[in-house]
């Protein structure tokens, strides 16, 4: 974890070329009040709007983004638009973006889906996935890289924080949606005593990237419900703010 002034951020650990940026803003630094304290980035939890744009301006400014994210309507969906820096005027409908457009600044919103970065620098082109687990099972994943047009061999992936393989509980439905498509999804999950299961997001975005050619993957170290201090988490608390997770490619 990095700072910038107030501003703490999660760098993404991955081996992608020095200008191409990625990482996740935390839930410090910003200007929102309780329960959304204090860096919520979103403005449809029902913070102060006031207060949301003061910490997305603070956000652009403090870590220099050379233009305003492309911001997504994300409604747990499949759907990957594909975006320019003269998108952002328009918010599209989608649950991931990719860009070929450097300076371009592509954004996901989370608290506890699971962020995912893709990029490819020998072809300059980056995403940003949302996933959600009706994303993930929709085949998000594999519709982004399918939009990036580029060997998957040459692809790195950097999964973002995200709710942790010991506290994201999910039933029958959830198992079944990712079972029925790929048997060894069921690695990604393990029964409880409850007759519920504990869902890996990050094995499942793991084995559905490797099963589509990405080899370079890192991430997926952090738990947002545990990590109190640092992430927010609608599991946890319901009623929360937002992180964001950005990236661009360097002019």
């Amino acid at each position: 974890m990095t700072k910038s002034a107030e501003l703490a951020v999660i760098e993404a650990d991955w081996a992608a070329p020095p200008s191409i940026q990625a990482l996740t803003t935390t839930r410090t630094g910003g200007s929102s009040k309780a329960p959304f304290d204090t860096l919520n980035i979103g403005d449809h939890v029902d913070d102060d709007p006031r207060d949301v744009a003061r910490n997305r301006k603070y956000v652009k400014k403090e870590l220099k983004l050379p233009s305003k994210p492309i911001w997504l309507n994300q409604v747990h969906g499949a759907r990957v638009a594909e975006v320019a820096k003269d998108t952002s005027g328009t918010i599209p409908t989608a649950d991931a973006a990719v860009t070929r457009d450097r300076g371009c600044v592509l954004a996901v919103m989370t608290a506890d889906c699971l962020p995912v970065i893709l990029c490819s620098p020998e072809h300059s082109v980056v995403a940003a996935v949302h996933g959600g687990w009706r994303s993930l099972a929709a085949d998000i994943l594999q519709n982004t890289v399918t939009a990036m047009d580029c060997p998957p061999s040459s692809i790195h992936a950097w999964l973002g924080p995200a709710i942790g393989p010991d506290k994201f509980a999910v039933g029958d439905d959830v198992f079944n949606a990712f079972v029925a498509k790929d048997w060894q999804m069921a690695d990604c999950f393990k029964t409880t005593d409850q007759q519920k299961f504990m869902a890996d997001l990050y094995a499942i975005a793991r084995r559905s990237l490797s099963t589509l050619g990405v080899e370079y993957i890192s991430g997926g170290s952090h738990c947002t419900y545990t990590e109190s201090d640092t992430f927010y988490s609608y599991r946890r608390e319901a009623k929360t703010g937002r992180m964001v997770t950005l990236t661009w490619m360097e002019s």
